[in-house]
């Protein structure tokens, strides 16, 4: 009877986190829902929002900012597309509430103090590097490719740079533009999550302000890299993103030491340091 009733409960708290673990999904996929048919809603301007940048570059060229569209669904797809992406990010913050709810109960004071922060600062720095890309690194990369074009749209009729009539054009597509500014958007939002990414390592231990000095020129190479692949071959597109990335990449660095020296102080605190101070003392 006693081994069964140890099952029992054993069984009893799982079920119970289940039980929570279901409630937390069914309230974030309802928040995402509303946030799809809110967005819904509002997406042809957000369309145009996302489009303005490279609006602004076929003004530039002196062409009326027309977007194409190839099929009749595309229109549909584009805003479900956009509702999607919009709706997951006015959810965000109740989807984050909820896994708060879901974890809280099973960490310590301190963890929750260490923790909640982090949920705060991880969406704004996404949205700062968002915002980033769409004012700084879109318009730049969308003047260089659309440099490229021999012949933009005026009106009806295709103009060559130089004045010349052609019987080809370039038409701006909608899914295309917006891939391109989409891809942006996500590259410089991730990318600005590296000081909240590097201080759970190193709150977890997992690396070390030290560490990281050491790993600089490493790192160097690899911002590059990642610079070369996320922009395009535009030298002052690599640049901004380079150096953004690389002063995140600082900031991380003195963000890891200031846990350390906390977890320093906490020990010393503790105690743990005692005997090797007095044996530095002694020596």
């Amino acid at each position: 009877m006693s081994d069964e009733t140890e099952v029992e409960e054993s069984s009893a708290p799982l079920i119970e986190h289940l039980t929570e673990l279901r409630s937390r999904l069914i309230y974030s996929i309802l928040a995402f829902i509303v946030g799809i048919l809110v967005t819904f809603y509002f997406a042809p301007t957000l369309l145009d929002f996302m489009l303005e940048p490279t609006a602004k570059v076929l003004r530039s060229y002196g062409v009326k900012p027309d977007f194409t569209t190839f099929a009749a669904q595309e229109n549909f797809f584009v805003y479900f597309r956009i509702s999607v992406l919009m709706g997951f990010a006015v959810s965000f913050p109740m989807i984050a509430f909820q896994m708060w709810r879901f974890v809280a109960p099973g960490l310590y004071k301190n963890e929750k103090g260490a923790f909640l922060p982090f949920i705060i600062a991880s969406p704004l720095l996404f949205l700062t590097g968002a915002a980033f890309a769409h004012y700084a690194v879109t318009p730049l990369a969308m003047n260089f490719f659309i440099g490229f074009s021999d012949f933009v749209t005026e009106g009806t009729k295709s103009v060559v740079e130089g004045g010349t009539e052609t019987g080809n054009t370039f038409l701006p597509r909608v899914t295309d533009i917006l891939d391109l500014t989409l891809k942006f958007i996500f590259a410089f939002g991730l990318c600005f999550q590296l000081p909240v990414l590097m201080t759970l390592l190193g709150m977890a231990g997992l690396v070390s302000s030290q560490g990281m000095k050491d790993m600089r020129k490493y790192a160097v190479v690899g911002i590059l890299t990642l610079a070369a692949i996320v922009t395009p071959p535009d030298v002052v597109t690599q640049v901004i993103l380079f150096t953004v990335v690389y002063l995140l990449y600082e900031i991380s660095i003195q963000l890891v030491a200031s846990v350390e020296r906390k977890r320093e102080k906490r020990l010393r605190e503790d105690g743990y340091y005692d005997d090797e101070d007095d044996g530095g003392d002694d020596a």
